[in-house]
Order: structure tokens, then C-alpha cells, then sequence
């Protein structure tokens, strides 16, 4: 990822996109009890394909049977449940007015290989939607972007660094809520050994982690030597 929290892959600089890759993420997600996987999985199976025979007068004549239909499995509520709780609100549009950052922001999953999935346009940003949303009671809300992208170029995540302390960042959520932050730590962090955990806490007091590369790009690795962190709490709590 240009510029993202681990699972996270870099690319070249304005010509591929960063990713920062906790390449420890897909592990938390498990250790989480996240499960992530196609909801096509719950298809019924497809009829098989045999040859082609016309029909004959006495077989067009005998009624067939109409087939039973193959229900795919579904999940069943139990009444004494009571009704489900709705789900927290994600956040769709990301603002540092110090820096100039205004970007949207995509909910996002994790890659097969275990990093962050990160919108390949640098000027979008992902929310990992399975950790905690802005409304949330705990934990981190991670939120990453590539640093540059080949179709785009610099992103504003690039700003990052430039971030200060006190800084104020405004998150909109779907649902129209605002919820305003004060930045309280600015970081550029080794990959190698770099707190991925901590990033992707779930518990805790409630915070935001916003994450891209930096450093230098190694083109003998593939990727960018740093992660840019800017960690900020909520005003007013």
C-alpha cells in the first residue's frame, strides 16, 4: 500500500501504488474470530450440464416432477435474542484542514496474502471494517491510504508527516454524524517490528490511527522502508 498500516505492500513511488502491510493484520483478524470470506460461498450448487435430447411425443406427454429447490443455509435468530443491535455507522469522509486532507473513505477488508486492502486511488482512504468504527465505545479506527499510486500520483496521505500535534481531524459517517479528534502523537516507524497490534487494538479507550509509508522506497524489497502513523483521541470524549 502507499501508505498504509500493515497488511500493507509498497509499490514505487507516483509509479505503484504503497502498502502499508501489518502482514500480522490477517492474524489478528483470526485471533478476532473475524471470519472473511466470499458470500458467494452460499450459492446452491449449479445443475450439471448432460447432452441435448429432443423430446418425443410420449416423453413430452409424461408430466416430470418439478425439482426441489437447493435452499442455501441461512443463520437462525433465536426469539429470546431479542432484536439485533444495527450496525455502528462507518465512516465515509476523512478532513485535516491543517494539511489540506480531504479524502473519502471506503470500508475495506483484508487481501489473501494477509496485508490491508487499500483503495488503489491515493486520494481515497480505507476504514478496516473489521475493527472498531468512529462511534464505537474502544479501540483503534484504522484508517490507511497509499502514499502515491501509479494512477494517481501523490496522495494526500503524503501530508502526513507534516501533521502536528493539537492538530484538529474531522471523520463524517454514513449516517451523518462528526466526530472531531486532537492528534496526539506523529510517528514514522520501521516496517520491520513496527506495533501493528497496537494499530489494530480493538479495546481500549476509543481513538484514531491514521496510517501510510514513508522513508525511503527500497526497489531490491519492494516497498518503502517506514509506516507514517498519526495516532489522535476524541475531543470531548
Amino acid at each position: 500500500m502507499t501508505g498504509t498500516p500493515q497488511p500493507e505492500r509498497a509499490l514505487a513511488p507516483a509509479r505503484a501504488a504503497v502498502r502499508p502491510r501489518p502482514a500480522r493484520v490477517l492474524a489478528t483478524v483470526v485471533a478476532l474470530g473475524t471470519m472473511i470470506g466470499p458470500l458467494t460461498a452460499c450459492t446452491g450448487p449449479e445443475p450439471s450440464a448432460g447432452p441435448v435430447v429432443a423430446a418425443s411425443p410420449s416423453s413430452a406427454a409424461t408430466p416430470r416432477p418439478t425439482p426441489t429447490p437447493v435452499l442455501p443455509q441461512v443463520p437462525v435468530v433465536d426469539a429470546a435474542l431479542g432484536a439485533p443491535v444495527a450496525a455502528t455507522p462507518p465512516p465515509v469522509r476523512l478532513v485535516v484542514p491543517d494539511v489540506g486532507i480531504d479524502m473519502a473513505v471506503d470500508p475495506v477488508g483484508v487481501q489473501e496474502d494477509g496485508e490491508m486492502e487499500i483503495p488503489e486511488d491515493a486520494d481515497r482512504a480505507g476504514w478496516y471494517r473489521f475493527g472498531p468504527a468512529p462511534a464505537d465505545p474502544a479501540g483503534a479506527t484504522v484508517v490507511a491510504a497509499h502514499v502515491d499510486s501509479v494512477q494517481t500520483g501523490i496522495g494526500q496521505f503524503a501530508r502526513l508527516l507534516d501533521v502536528a500535534v493539537g492538530a484538529t481531524i474531522t471523520v463524517i459517517s454514513a449516517d451523518g454524524g462528526v466526530r472531531e479528534y486532537r492528534v496526539v502523537g506523529v510517528e514514522k516507524i520501521a516496517k520491520e517490528g513496527a506495533p501493528v497490534d497496537q494499530w489494530f487494538d480493538r479495546s481500549g479507550a476509543p481513538r484514531l490511527v491514521l496510517v501510510t509509508c514513508g522513508g525511503t522506497f527500497r526497489r531490491d524489497i519492494g516497498h518503502y522502508t517506514d509506516n507514517v502513523v498519526v495516532t489522535a483521541e476524541p475531543i470531548g470524549g
